[in-house]
């Protein structure tokens, strides 16, 4: 799509690969724009997302499940139905309370994730 003499991506692709991001955790991209990507995550219970960070804006909404978020040394428990929004350049890591399936959104998009998608798809 051109849009301002610019090409938009904009890719709703089911076929991209489940990536593991550590063990029981893993991810898969469902659709990116120009300016946000969206993936679903399923988390084991009992399994732990390292700290971490990134430039992007993210926003975690738990379908089901319950996660314990530690945001910048803030413990923040989020269940079925909720949201988090998390800004960029924070400090933060999960804790898997109960097994979760979890929409994560990156505005813009996570393009060190995007890059991982196309490695595995070869």
């Amino acid at each position: 799509m051109r849009r301002n003499g610019k090409t938009e991506r904009n890719e709703m692709n089911n076929d991209n690969p489940w990536v593991e991001m550590v063990e029981g955790v893993r991810r898969r991209t469902t659709v990116s724009g120009a300016a946000m990507s969206q993936m679903v995550v399923m988390l084991e219970a009992g399994r732990h997302l390292p700290e971490h960070r990134h430039a992007q804006e993210q926003i975690v909404h738990v379908v089901r499940g319950r996660l314990r978020v530690n945001v910048g040394g803030v413990p923040q428990e989020v269940g079925a139905g909720e949201s988090l929004y998390l800004a960029g350049d924070v400090l933060h890591s999960v804790d898997v309370l109960v097994e979760a399936l979890v929409v994560d959104t990156f505005s813009p998009p996570r393009e060190d994730l995007l890059a991982q998608d196309a490695a595995a798809r070869g």
